[in-house]
């Protein structure tokens, strides 16, 4: 009777250690595919000088990116932020409403001064990432935030956002 109590703990204790181990593994997996997304995302917003809508744009660049990648995960961005409901449109939407998901966040901040290079901009970029298990589900959805360098003449008419 003592050897069957004390393998059913050691099960238990393998199958804890498994679960950790296993969660770990899929938080690192989810966690490096959103962060390539990211400074792909970036690099295309350094490359265009911006965010102008088009077919030819960095918005569909990115869109098209995200769809290649199979990118499914939508949340709540902040207000006066910009963000992509629809993956094959190559628009960015104002966000209004706090309660709409969104597959991407897009902030404008101004970095120049009035008198030297007015128009100087950087943006700030958020994804987001999953914590799932097989058996439990989501559990949690974490934000990956990245922001270009300074644009000097940035060609999109988004708004700057304050503060």
């Amino acid at each position: 009777m003592r050897t069957s109590t004390g393998n059913i703990w050691l099960i238990g204790l393998v199958i804890t250690f498994m679960l950790i181990f296993v969660s770990f593994l899929s938080l690192t997996l989810s966690y490096n595919k959103v962060f390539k997304i990211k400074n792909e995302a970036l690099s295309f917003i350094e490359k265009y000088e911006g965010l102008k809508d088009g077919d030819k744009s960095a918005i569909s660049l990115i869109n098209n990116y995200l769809l290649y990648n199979n990118y499914t995960i939508m949340n709540y961005c902040e207000k006066d932020d910009y963000g992509s409901k629809n993956l094959n449109s190559p628009v960015l939407e104002k966000v209004v409403n706090e309660r709409e998901k969104y597959y991407y966040c897009v902030s404008k901040k101004k970095t120049g001064t009035s008198t030297y290079l007015p128009n100087r901009a950087k943006y700030t970029i958020e994804f987001f990432y999953k914590f799932n298990l097989p058996v439990l589900g989501e559990i949690m959805v974490f934000r990956i935030s990245g922001q270009t360098m300074d644009i000097n003449y940035p060609v999109d008419n988004l708004d700057y956002k304050i503060g």
